[in-house]
């Protein structure tokens, strides 16, 4: 029990999870910063060059590969490496595939590969340029997880792939996105650098310009191609190559031939197609993916007269047809993960290549050294061939002849055993003459490759010499299109709106919806879908692309654009306004609702319930940004007791301000400021104590009616309460009785018929009939009709008829315009 330690489970976690952190950083999701691999795509290249399965070669079958990677080097499930060994297969993927691969290798509408039992693949002839010089001890080895064989913990890497192909992974706290670019400005930077160590980033971008998706595109935003290359983050726009085709019949086609990097087209196709079913763009008839052999093409038909740059626009801004691309460039440097410029990307691939061609030409140099050592022996001995003969004759076995020849002649180990081992063929007169060669040709070699070890001129001489034989052989024309400016997507989202009639309903307590001409043809203004105690307020004929004001009682005012209203059934009860507007008050209430077209210079009145009254323009509420889910404000309340009582569209009219204690007064809106959304206003009348504001309408007909809390209604005319000024007293309109005085409950304009009115203190109503009814109901639920048109003129001080004989006893309970 001696080895058992207490350690915290903070601690053991901790420090368990640092480990496997520091694991899949450095070995697994990250790509090394000089040869651009990431360790399973190294092992799968190392694995099938060591078997032979290289580009001048047969295929092989994919799962004798998966299984010899499985084998030896990456103890991980066989999908991760056939999934890995794939996409450095797809052309799609990758700028330069690192693997040749018969049979289906995936596609770019997501589909997967088909098993590995069934395809075959082998290594591409560039990839064989990664693993050059492996077997020269030019990169370090490593044991592989069994201690059985070694693996390259780098490869010789003949061209920067890290740039070439780019690299994408996640591992723990880092992620890594690097673009793909073109094999040839990649390598004319790199010779650039080694020729200018110092060089800044403006002058490399002279030859490595931006990246190039191995699918096109257009990439737009030099500035952040700047800042992605200097500090390794930036984004950029990377958008389709688009074209617009002309039809039979006057009809267009979109037609789109390159799409961005690493987008599925199949859900591409998709995604446009769902706006076309789902109208949320006019003109879309019909999505197709023509892709074939010949290469990739989306076609979009359009309806005739469809305006083909909005759509465009719609796509490019709403779908994969244009995307963001983000540079995240990390690589791991020395062990370390690095988020790294092309300038620090650059200098490591020039460092391990410098490392390279040194560690690669002290293994070749060692090597000729051999040769001509044993070049040189070999040349002695012709010229003493048949002393070497007898002595070879006279000794015993092998090791006493080479004993023999080292005593006697001088000759070193190696030499003595080339020459016993030497065939009787080469001591023909005609072979001294190809040693000699061979002699010349060696010591010239081994001259060169001192200078590469010695020089560092020499040596990056020939560093860029294979570069440009690598450009030579592989280079490839630009794919991608760059483009300075990003280009900024305007739409007109009202040319986004397919114009349709509808109706639209709102009630009393908040609930909106519009509903199709079909629904509600079918069925009775009555039989409109409510809760038992709301009301209707406002429903009118409208287009989907007119826009909807409601303003309530507590100073609110609420925007929806028609064709964001629900659409549903007139039977139904439809959406409530909290269900999106997050401050709609439980006691708030709908006085209001207007459709308009624009939001032009139209004037509107607000009147509260003690006494305070505005007017406020319409183009203040042009939609705000927040107005889904907000309501702004059109009248600020002076105490929580207070309401409006009133809002009205109202021109240089006018305006009556009738009181609950019965006082009247009639002034011009013109003594009524325009004042901002959020201000308070000015007195309207002056109220006595206790006294609030029942009723305030516009004064443009000639005779209005009062109802009274006790059921008592008259009508007379406007003109007996004279035009004065705002913030009077007024005239009484009711005469004050000891007993149970009258008090005004509603009053309002008698109107001619097809206007819009405000009827009371709540109510506003679409008149659609030519004889208004007014439908007073008891605190017992009896309801009462009466024609107002009927009504005979009374005196000012009046106090009118009551309605029935048992209404003064039942008393108002509520009072609407039918």
């Amino acid at each position: 029990m001696s080895n058992v330690q207490n350690i915290t489970l903070e601690d053991i976690m901790g420090e368990r999870f640092g480990r496997y952190s520091k694991y899949i950083i450095q070995e697994r999701a990250l790509p090394d910063i000089r040869d651009g691999l990431k360790p399973v795509q190294r092992r799968i290249l190392y694995s099938m060059n060591k078997d032979g399965n290289t580009f001048e070669k047969g295929f092989r079958k994919s799962a004798k590969s998966v299984g010899n990677v499985m084998g030896n080097f990456h103890p991980h499930g066989d999908s991760s490496i056939y999934d890995a060994m794939v996409r450095m297969s797809q052309d799609w993927k990758n700028r330069e595939t690192l693997i040749e691969m018969h049979g289906n290798n995936g596609s770019m509408d997501g589909d997967p590969a088909a098993a590995m039992r069934y395809t075959e693949a082998r290594l591409s002839e560039i990839a064989g340029y990664l693993l050059q010089d492996i077997e020269k001890n030019t990169v370090p080895f490593a044991w592989n997880f069994d201690d059985t064989e070694k693996e390259p913990t780098v490869l010789p890497a003949a061209f920067p792939n890290l740039l070439v192909n780019g690299a994408t992974g996640i591992s723990a706290g880092y992620a890594t996105d690097i673009p793909p670019h073109n094999l040839a400005e990649v390598i004319d930077a790199v010779v650039y650098m080694i020729d200018h160590p110092s060089a800044k980033l403006d002058k490399l971008m002279e030859f490595l310009p931006g990246p190039d998706f191995p699918t096109g595109a257009i990439i737009q935003g030099k500035e952040e191609i700047r800042k992605a290359y200097e500090t390794g983050k930036g984004r950029v726009v990377v958008r389709s190559r688009t074209a617009i085709e002309s039809l039979k019949g006057g009809k267009k086609q979109i037609v789109a031939t390159e799409i961005p990097y690493e987008v599925n087209k199949a859900a591409l196709v998709k995604k446009i197609d769902d706006v076309r079913v789902n109208n949320k763009v006019p003109g879309i008839a019909e999505v197709r993916d023509e892709s074939d052999r010949d290469g990739l093409r989306i076609a979009i038909e359009l309806k005739k007269d469809a305006d083909e740059q909005t759509i465009l626009n719609y796509l490019f801004k709403y779908t994969d047809l244009q995307v963001n691309y983000n540079f995240n460039m990390v690589a791991i440097d020395n062990y370390t993960p690095r988020q790294v410029g092309i300038i620090p990307m650059l200098s490591s691939y020039i460092a391990h290549r410098k490392d390279i061609i040194v560690s690669r030409s002290k293994f070749d140099k060692e090597k000729a050294e051999k040769r001509l050592h044993i070049v040189e022996g070999l040349i002695r001995v012709i010229s003493i061939l048949d002393e070497v003969i007898a002595l070879i004759r006279a000794s015993e076995n092998k090791s006493d002849a080479k004993e023999n020849l080292k005593v006697s002649y001088d000759f070193s180990e190696e030499q003595a055993e080339a020459i016993v081992t030497l065939q009787l063929y080469r001591l023909t007169n005609t072979d001294i003459v190809t040693l000699q060669e061979e002699e010349a040709e060696l010591r010239d070699r081994i001259a060169t490759l001192k200078a590469i070890i010695g020089d560092e001129r020499t040596m990056y001489n020939v560093m860029k010499r294979e570069l440009r034989e690598v450009k030579k052989k592989f280079s490839n024309p630009r794919l991608s299109e760059l483009q300075a400016e990003t280009q900024t997507i305007e739409i007109d989202t009202a040319s986004l709106i397919i114009e349709e009639d509808t109706f639209v309903s709102v009630t009393r307590g908040g609930y909106l919806k519009r509903t199709s001409p079909r629904s509600f043809n079918s069925s009775t203004i009555e039989e409109v879908g409510k809760r038992d105690e709301d009301e209707l307020v406002f429903v009118t004929a409208a287009k989907t692309t007119q826009h909807l004001l409601i303003f309530t009682t507590l100073g609110n005012v609420i925007y929806r654009p028609v064709h964001e209203i629900t659409d549903i059934r007139w039977k139904d009860i439809g959406e409530h306004l909290s269900q999106t507007i997050t401050n709609f008050a439980n006691d708030e209430q709908v006085l209001y609702a207007e459709l308009v077209d624009d939001f032009g210079s139209q004037t509107y009145l607000a009147a509260t319930k003690f006494g305070q009254i505005k007017r406020f323009e319409r183009k203040e509420f042009s939609p705000w940004r927040t107005y889904k889910s907000k309501s702004a404000k059109y009248a600020k309340l002076k105490s929580e007791a207070d309401c409006i009582v009133t809002v009205v569209s109202i021109n240089l009219e006018d305006v009556m301000v009738v009181t609950e204690n019965g006082y009247a007064l009639r002034f011009n809106s013109e003594e009524v400021p325009v004042v901002g959304a959020k201000a308070a206003g000015v007195k309207a009348i002056n109220l006595k104590k206790d006294d609030v504001v029942r009723a305030v309408f516009v004064a443009n007909t000639e005779s209005m009616y009062l109802l009274t809390q006790r059921g008592s209604l008259k009508r007379m005319s406007v003109e007996q309460i004279p035009t004065t000024s705002r913030a009077n007293r007024g005239l009484q309109v009711l005469r004050e009785l000891k007993s149970k005085p009258h008090r005004v409950f509603a009053a309002g304009k008698i109107h001619v018929s097809n206007e819009t009115q405000n009827l009371d203190l709540f109510t506003t109503a679409e008149v659609t009939e030519e004889t208004e009814i007014l439908e007073v109901t008891s605190t017992t639920g009896k309801v009462y009709e009466v024609i107002l048109e009927d009504l005979s003129l009374s005196e000012r001080t009046s106090n009118g008829s009551f309605i029935s004989e048992t209404i003064s006893d039942e008393g108002v309970f509520t009072a609407r315009i039918k």
